[in-house]
Order: C-alpha cells, then structure tokens, then sequence
C-alpha cells in the first residue's frame, strides 16, 4: 500500500504494509520457541523449519535456522537486526535469472572483450616497465 505523507513542505511517498493488529500480538511459530526455549545459540545445530510466515523474537537472536525454500534449507543466523522481520525474507524462494534476450548478450559479450582487452593492456605496461 503506497501513501503519502507531507512533511513540512516536501512530499514524501512511502511503503506500508498492512499490519497485524496489536491485540494479536507478532504471529511466532509455537514450535519454534519450543525448540529455541533453554538452549544457547551458539551451542546447538541448525533448528530446521517450515514456518516462513513466523516472526523473529528476541529469544531466537543467535541461534541459526534453517529455512525451507521450497526446495531445500538455507542457514540464517538471527542477529538483533532482524528481529521482527519474518524467516521467509531471508530465504528467497525464487531463483531471479536475468532479463533480456540477444540484446543483453551482445552487451555482456563486448563487456567480456573490453575487460579482456583491458587485462591485456595492462600486462604489457607491466611488462614494459620490467625491462
């Protein structure tokens, strides 16, 4: 949801997303607080999970998850940064390739040749100064 926002006399334009509603509380997977409640972070393996819509808590801080991408689990270690983010911002779940057809190539290709040529330019200034 986009909303604007005048502050002073500049228009700001901003990014909200909806909220959860503050008498539900932030959604955290009970199972997870279960396996994180009385163990240190440091000392224990990766906590697997499924829960990607769940919130990060305080008490998860230092302790490495393993979030299920669809396809496999990726490794987050929780830092304080990310409290209150969900799991599932931290593994994405699809594979971005890229844009373009054979415009793009024909750029990446002379790209390619002018790093090439640059490479070999500087390796007969190199080898110049030897002698």
């Amino acid at each position: 949801m986009l909303r604007v926002l005048f502050l002073g006399s500049s228009l700001e334009l901003f990014y909200f997303s909806m909220s959860r509603s503050l008498y539900k509380g932030p959604y955290v997977d009970e199972k997870l607080l279960l396996k994180v409640a009385g163990k240190k972070g440091q000392d224990t393996a990766t906590i697997k999970t499924w829960a990607r819509r769940s919130q990060i808590s305080p008490e998860m801080v230092g302790f490495t998850f393993g979030v299920h991408n669809g396809k496999s689990h990726i490794d987050v270690f929780v830092t304080e940064e990310m409290v209150g983010h969900r799991f599932g911002e931290f593994a994405p779940s699809t594979k971005f390739v890229r844009h373009g057809g054979k415009m793009q190539k024909e750029m990446e290709v002379k790209k390619q040749e002018a790093e090439v040529a640059a490479a070999k330019a500087a390796k007969t200034t190199v080898e110049t100064k030897k002698k």
